[in-house]
């Protein structure tokens, strides 16, 4: 199993900045991809930015250019650097982690709030 623990969510303005965090623990062997999902109130999940190595990156189209996705593998650690933050950023945010062989563990979440 993988425990997954986000921290770093708040209310900030619009235009602010925000730093996630998601330690893993836990059988963290064989992980290769690690990224951030969130859902806002009424909507379905969505992919935020995902890591699948130290030098490959994937970001959904509304926050390229704001987020920057970041992993620490000898901490086990993935943060999400979230610049110019807009109340359409809004919603819990999800750390994720896939195994090689496609196995999914969830973090449980952490609230994002920008205010206008």
């Amino acid at each position: 199993q993988v425990q997954l623990v986000e921290s770093g969510g708040g209310l900030v303005q619009a235009g602010g900045s925000l730093r996630l965090s998601c330690a893993a623990s836990g059988i963290i062997v064989s992980i290769n991809t690690m990224g951030w999902y969130r859902q806002a109130p009424g909507k379905q999940r969505e992919l935020v930015a995902r890591i699948p190595s130290a030098d490959r990156t994937n970001y959904a189209d509304s926050v390229k250019g704001r987020f920057t996705i970041s992993r620490d593998n000898a901490k086990n650690t993935v943060y999400l650097q979230m610049n110019s933050l807009k109340p359409e950023d809004t919603a819990v945010y999800y750390c994720n982690a896939q195994k090689i062989n496609g196995a999914n563990y969830w973090g449980q979440g952490t609230q994002v709030t920008v205010s206008s």
